[in-house]
């Protein structure tokens, strides 16, 4: 069946495991006019660059403009393609984009400038609503969506990090103005004012501008920059934590999507599949490294993500590419290794360590059966 024109646009708008041409060509496209706005923004606040090449900049915001327009529409109709069921109820599918958070920053993008021409804004704060286009960047670059992702899943402890600052920061305003308001009445003339020192201190910034001088403020104030110390490290901790969880979850995401295509493990149910994902360890190779070498002792095999490795097995070398596995042999038979496998190009493989490899065979004997009959095939002299 042909897809319709719809459904091309929208696989070309959004980002994925297939890539083409085309597609590298429209992300490029919007990633470099997201970037020559926000570069635009920056050089118009140079008066003498402004005021030289203000018909330029001007160009460029309509232009850019004009193909973020483009593509928040094409996004729009083509949103019936993207969520399941979406082709039956077009307008809740789109109606779904227009209040998602890409959505919402797609329309922040632009809405600046058209709302500008209806009603005139201050063009500084206009500026900086222009800037807020970076934001677009979060689907084309996982460090953005993996930051809001751990912020989204740490909220609650941060929320409570939050209200225990908020909370010392008053007490320590209050108790540093009793110190200090009879030495400093103007500096320290009351608790709002002292809790610009408070929030400076704590965070270990110390502008100097406002400093305690009574023998009592200035030990308060040495207490209150070592519990600064202290509670800044929660947050900066809680965030360490969210960040390696969620790059473990993804990790294991994109395992176990890996091992799901892998044609030995095709028949298995999710539940078998997660507990293989569990034992396999990511690594990365560049072109032409060895990975095996003939006569070494197996201590794992190897399942092939991407890339190509050719396999040294005379008379003809065998290459084996994505979905294929190899190092099976010799811990099959718990002898050294048989051949020796050389990358062709970059690969990411997964590495099942001999250990978790027999204890996986004893768990499953129908994978050992499966195994060996391609081992067997791989050793046959007329392969």
């Amino acid at each position: 069946m042909t897809p319709s024109y719809r459904s091309k646009v929208s696989t070309l708008l959004e980002m994925g495991e297939t890539r083409s041409v085309a597609k590298n060509a429209v992300q490029g496209l919007l990633i470099t006019s997201i970037l020559t706005s926000v570069a635009a923004v920056a050089l118009e606040t140079a008066e003498e660059i402004s005021s030289r090449y203000a018909g330029l900049l001007g160009a460029i915001e309509v232009v850019v403009v004009g193909m973020l327009t483009l593509e928040y529409a094409l996004r729009l109709w083509a949103a019936p393609e993207r969520e399941p069921g979406g082709t039956d109820r077009p307008w809740q599918a789109r109606f779904s984009y227009a209040v998602s958070a890409l959505g919402i920053i797609d329309l922040v993008a632009i809405l600046p400038f058209f709302t500008d021409l209806l009603l005139p804004l201050n063009q500084d704060w206009l500026r900086v609503l222009r800037l807020l286009r970076l934001l677009k960047l979060a689907r084309y670059v996982s460090g953005l969506a993996l930051f809001a992702a751990v912020i989204h899943n740490e909220s609650r402890p941060l929320f409570a990090t939050l209200m225990v600052l908020v909370v010392l920061l008053v007490l320590n305003s209050g108790v540093m103005f009793v110190l200090e308001r009879e030495t400093q009445p103007k500096v320290f003339a009351s608790i709002p004012h002292t809790l610009w020192w408070a929030i400076v201190t704590m965070a270990s910034v110390g502008y100097g501008d406002m400093a305690p001088i009574t023998l009592w403020g200035k030990v308060f104030g040495g207490f209150v920059m070592i519990l600064g110390i202290a509670m800044f490290a929660v947050p900066a901790g809680i965030l360490a934590t969210g960040f390696a969880a969620e790059i473990r979850k993804r990790d294991f995401v994109v395992t176990w999507q890996t091992v799901a295509k892998v044609p030995l493990f095709a028949g298995l149910d999710a539940a078998r599949i997660a507990e293989i994902a569990r034992l396999l360890k990511r690594e990365v190779v560049p072109a032409n490294y060895v990975i095996v070498r003939r006569g070494e002792r197996a201590d794992a095999m190897f399942f092939i993500m991407s890339g190509e490795v050719e396999v040294d097995i005379p008379p003809t070398p065998l290459r084996l590419g994505r979905g294929h596995y190899f190092g099976e042999i010799a811990l099959l038979r718990d002898t050294a290794r048989t051949a020796t496998v050389t990358a062709v190009s970059e690969c990411q493989l997964l590495a099942l360590e001999a250990t978790d490899f027999r204890r996986l065979l004893e768990a499953h004997p129908d994978l050992k059966e499966s195994i060996s009959k391609v081992a067997e095939q791989r050793l046959s002299p007329d392969r």
